[in-house]
């Protein structure tokens, strides 16, 4: 099977090189592949640069969005540029590890799930913020009272999906509120969220974080909005399902 990681950064010149090395580097279950999808998102820093230098290898699918447009448009251009059997979401910093790939991805390769969420909670997070800690349990406590998705960590970076069901959801998201809008609309469509620990080494803003407290509320409005859209308007028009 083919996995692409799909990589949206805005900005993150000190790290990407980096974190492209340990993508690159990082394990996957037998028998698969890996593309990677890099979405560049109108950085202003050198990100542009270095992802031009890098696009000649291979491995990597370069794309640039000539202004900053956010991260759920890099995600959504990152999904109709993949090829891939299975989609995996890396953010360019190094708050997340590369080297969960295999234990995200097992359970797809294995037929045990369509989609698998990375928890940050099933294993030990260091560094978060009281007041992240907190905005996580809340969206989390949300998704489970409004959908019952029966998860620990809806805002986490981690996810991946089998590449037809993501496909089959209208996702409009723009920025932050990707996480939520793809968690409401499985869960609607009646697909179980299948978790498994992972490891988590938070940043602040000084080291680049960019999402802020209004993104916490708009994240908490997109699930509320989205358990009352009619069904009709939550897959793609080509959707048979």
């Amino acid at each position: 099977m083919k996995v692409s990681v799909i990589m949206p950064v805005y900005n993150e010149f000190r790290t990407f090189r980096k974190v492209l090395d340990r993508v690159r580097a990082a394990p996957l279950p037998a028998g698969c592949s890996k593309e990677i999808v890099v979405i560049d998102d109108g950085s202003t820093d050198g990100t542009p640069q270095a992802l031009d230098e890098e696009r000649s290898d291979g491995i990597v699918v370069a794309h640039h969005h000539t202004r900053n447009a956010g991260k759920g448009s890099a995600i959504r251009a990152g999904i109709r540029l993949a090829s891939g059997d299975i989609l995996l979401i890396q953010d360019g910093d190094l708050e997340y590890d590369p080297r969960d790939y295999a234990a995200i991805l097992e359970p797809i390769v294995r037929g045990q799930a369509d989609v698998v969420y990375g928890s940050r909670f099933l294993g030990a997070p260091v560094g978060m913020a009281w007041k992240n800690r907190l905005a996580n349990r809340i969206l989390t406590f949300t998704a489970n009272l409004l959908y019952a998705a029966q998860i620990s960590d809806e805002a986490t970076a981690y996810k991946a999906f089998r590449a037809s069901i993501v496909r089959e959801l209208h996702l409009e998201c723009r920025r932050f509120e990707f996480c939520p809008e793809v968690t409401a609309k499985l869960r609607r469509l009646g697909f179980h969220i299948h978790e498994v620990p992972i490891h988590y080494n938070a940043r602040g803003i000084a080291e680049g974080k960019k999402i802020r407290a209004r993104d916490g509320l708009e994240a908490l409005w997109t699930l509320v909005r989205y358990r009352f859209t009619p069904l009709k308007n939550l897959r793609t028009t080509n959707s048979q399902r």
